[in-house]
C-alpha cells in the first residue's frame, strides 16, 4: 500500500519491459522483491544497485499505464510502501492503476499554483467526485471539480516542483487510479 505522496524523482535508464531506474533516496530500504511505486504503479525491484533499481513490466502494466511510453531520460514519481508506523498523508494507494488520462490543461494560476485539467475514461467517471481522492501518476490529489470526461485540479507549488507533474504538457498521458474504497462501496450496493 502506497500513501500518493511522492518521495522522490527518479530518471529512467533504459526503458521497456525491463526499467531501469537512475534514484538515490528511495534505495536505503530497498530490496530485491521489495514493492515501490513508479508513476503510482507497484512494481517489484529485480534488482537493486548503489544508483538505482530495475523492475520488470508486464504486458498488463504496459497496457493500463503509461509506463511503455516512458523513454531513456524520463523523470518518474517514486514512493516506497507504506510500513505500519508512517503517517497516511495522502489517502489508500494500491498502485494498482485502473486507467490512463489526457492532460487537457496545465494553466498557471500565479504564485508557482497550477490548474491541471485531465480528460478520463467513461468508466472510471462515476469514482471521480469533486473534493475526493484521486491518484494521478502515483500523486494523491483532491478533485476540485469533476465535470463530465474532464477533472480539473489544483497544484500547489510543492507538488509541482517535487513530481514529474513540473515537465507536464498537453497530451500526455497520466496513470489514474481510483480511489479503492469507492469501488468497494459500489459493488457492495450493487448487491441490494
Amino acid at each position: 500500500m502506497f500513501t500518493g505522496i511522492v518521495e522522490e524523482l527518479g530518471t529512467v535508464v533504459a526503458a521497456g519491459p525491463k526499467m531501469k531506474i537512475h534514484c538515490s533516496a528511495v534505495l536505503s530500504d530497498l530490496s530485491i522483491g521489495a514493492s515501490i511505486a513508479v508513476n503510482g504503479v507497484c512494481l517489484t525491484a529485480t534488482a537493486v544497485t548503489a544508483d538505482g533499481f530495475t523492475a520488470d513490466l508486464a504486458p498488463e502494466t504496459l497496457s493500463r499505464s503509461n509506463l511503455g511510453d516512458l523513454a531513456a531520460g524520463s523523470r518518474v514519481n517514486l514512493e516506497r510502501p507504506v510500513t505500519p508506523a508512517t503517517r497516511l498523508s495522502g489517502h489508500i494507494v494500491q498502485g494498482h492503476v485502473d486507467a490512463t488520462g489526457e492532460i487537457v490543461s496545465l494553466a498557471s494560476l500565479g504564485d508557482s499554483n497550477y490548474w491541471l485539467k485531465v480528460r478520463v475514461p467513461k468508466s472510471l467517471e462515476r469514482y471521480l467526485v469533486e473534493k475526493g481522492s484521486v491518484t494521478l501518476d502515483g500523486i494523491s490529489l483532491t478533485v476540485a471539480s469533476a465535470d463530465a470526461d474532464v477533472i480539473a485540479l489544483t497544484i500547489i507549488p510543492h507538488t509541482f516542483t517535487n513530481t514529474n507533474l513540473c515537465q507536464a504538457r498537453v497530451g500526455n498521458r497520466l496513470n489514474i487510479e481510483v480511489d479503492v474504497l469507492a469501488k468497494h462501496v459500489e459493488k457492495l450496493l450493487a448487491g441490494r
